[in-house]
């Protein structure tokens, strides 16, 4: 530990003191922009890392990144009791490095390497242990550019990350990120952008060089992003498909085959903030129709005159979940490939069979210190299924409790950035047990801190 947290100190100092503008490091990093640096004459070695030209034309150039993050975990009473107890705690760690070639204005090439470590962890999850992998190659190519419009292909293994995360991400959160094997078409002008894919979901595992190819899971639709619209800012518009060979919920196993269309309406800017969203989805389960919905409102309001500036924010959702286990229906809400983190870093529960409110505050303590406290309170939306993860895997059953109330959950944090590399986090979670946990499981509160440091360059 100490030896990494010296590295990445050692490194945010020189890249701090070397680098001339304050970079802007993005969720998906193929989307970073270094041409800045294009007509930079000076011996600045960060400088030449993120924008290294080839040949005389400038339009052939090579920009190379990356991330290191470490996590401490420590949790009292995981999964409510029910698993074997840690009182040590475990380390994740995840490295992240990339190279991007743009071989003209019309080509471009990127690859990216991902490992991810679980130390001192009992049966880690692909998810938290990826030891060495391809996570991204894939080649962009122009199909049609004008001076506002373009139509750009993909092709390869991709990141892909859409709306507010509800339903697909690149699961930052989680030790190791997800990544698609597949196609898509990117149309852009002045507010739109719209997305066109069919996809394969990298089925994570834990050894070196093995995420293959993965034949039992396909995510295809299209994702629309209208900006600047009258009276409502911004709209999402979407449909998503996705079929999988074996999928499981209460209600049982089989062949999965859904569709979510939805839409989402969104302002991101302002002391006023809001985000509104409503997906419907149907199709089949083995021989069940799909009947599944979620509703979910999130709203802000920054004092921004006020001192350390408050934010106050409340959440809310209903996520459907089965009536009737042995009927012909499905109910339960498949949130597909959402942020791994939905209820916070803990990510005890996952977005099916859901009501909940969640108020919290944010203070921003000076101008690289931030406080956040949040409260989050949970139902099971139908009292006939039971309670999921965050990657859709059942939890409890609901076959034999009739008890509606999970629980509350308490979170704090602080976040430091201490410059734009590098990062701090140190959290805080309890989970008080409500009626269904204590009738399904041991019923033990639990327990979680966790501490955060991350460098990108």
């Amino acid at each position: 530990m100490k030896k990494l947290l010296w590295l990445m100190g050692i490194l945010s100092w020189n890249t701090l003191a070397f680098a001339q503008n304050n970079p802007v490091f993005k969720m998906l990093r193929f989307d970073e922009n270094w041409t800045s640096l294009k007509r930079d004459t000076s011996n600045n070695w960060y400088n030449h890392l993120k924008y290294s030209s080839i040949g005389n034309s400038n339009k052939s150039y090579i920009s190379v990144g990356g991330e290191m993050r470490y996590q401490y975990f420590a949790i009292k009473n995981e999964d409510w009791g029910d698993t074997p107890v840690d009182n040590d705690g475990y380390v994740l760690t995840r490295y992240l490095a990339h190279i991007d070639y743009h071989i003209n204005p019309t080509f471009r090439a990127f690859f990216q390497l991902q490992s991810s470590l679980a130390n001192s962890r009992i049966n880690p999850s692909p998810v938290e242990e990826n030891t060495l992998d391809i996570h991204q190659a894939f080649a962009d190519a122009f199909l049609w550019q004008q001076k506002d419009k373009s139509l750009l292909f993909r092709i390869g293994r991709q990141e892909m990350t859409y709306g507010s995360q509800r339903l697909i991400a690149v699961r930052e959160a989680p030790n190791n990120r997800l990544a698609f094997d597949g196609l898509k078409l990117i149309f852009q002008q002045r507010n739109l952008k719209s997305d066109v894919f069919y996809t394969h979901p990298i089925a994570n595992k834990t050894g070196i060089f093995d995420d293959t190819f993965n034949k039992n899971t396909q995510l295809w639709g299209f994702y629309s992003v209208i900006n600047h619209a009258p009276f409502l800012n911004n709209i999402d518009l979407y449909y998503l498909g996705i079929r999988k060979k074996q999928a499981a919920y209460d209600a049982g196993k089989g062949e999965e085959i859904r569709h979510s269309i939805g839409t989402r309406i969104w302002k991101n800017k302002g002391d006023w903030q809001y985000d509104f969203e409503g997906v419907f989805q149907f199709g089949t389960f083995g021989q069940q129709q799909i009947s599944a919905w979620t509703l979910s409102s999130n709203t802000t309001y920054l004092f921004s005159q006020l001192a350390l500036k408050p934010k106050l924010g409340l959440k809310t959702e209903a996520i459907s979940g089965d009536k009737n286990l042995s009927d012909n229906r499905l109910q339960t809400f498949n949130p597909l490939y959402p942020k791994g983190a939905y209820f916070g870093l803990a990510a005890l529960i996952g977005p099916a069979n859901l009501f909940d409110i969640h108020p919290s505050i944010d203070l921003e303590l000076n101008e690289r210190l931030e406080f956040g406290i949040d409260y989050d309170i949970f139902w099971r939306l139908s009292r006939k299924d039971g309670i999921y993860a965050p990657n859709m895997s059942l939890i409890y059953s609901g076959k034999n409790t009739n008890d509606q109330f999970i629980g509350t959950q308490l979170s704090a944090e602080f976040n430091y950035q201490l410059n734009p590399f590098l990062f701090f986090r140190l959290e805080g979670t309890w989970f008080e047990t409500g009626d269904y946990l204590n009738e399904v499981s041991t019923g033990k509160d639990i327990f979680f801190t966790a501490f955060t440091t991350q460098l990108k360059f």
